[in-house]
């Protein structure tokens, strides 16, 4: 078994000044921690995988292809890979868990 603690890995990525730790790397799936401070744009570009974001603090919109709605801790969110997607309008610290899969490059 693995298991985490979400305050274990946000102090982890915060020491490595990052905004994305990946945690857990498996044969089809990767699980990381992504991190944007409230007013900070998101330099996403889209991905070659499948991913699901669970907000697990903050509050934000996402843009999801010509999508857009808001997210708080609790929300999910399905991006199709190669999908453009971004969050904004970040009014309060966004913590989410992203699982892609297959795992990222």
């Amino acid at each position: 078994m693995k298991a985490f603690r979400l305050d274990e890995l946000e102090a982890e990525r915060a020491a490595n000044n990052g905004a994305y730790l990946q945690f857990l790397r498996e044969r089809n799936m990767s699980v990381g921690l992504y991190a944007l401070d409230a007013g900070q744009p998101d330099p996403q570009s889209p991905h070659n995988q499948d991913e699901v974001y669970l907000v697990v603090s903050g509050r934000a919109s996402v843009t999801v292809g010509m999508e857009t709605t808001q997210v708080a801790r609790g929300s999910v969110v399905y991006v199709p890979a190669g999908t453009a997607h971004k969050f904004h309008h970040i009014t309060e610290d966004l913590r989410v868990l992203v699982v892609f899969s297959p795992p990222e490059g």
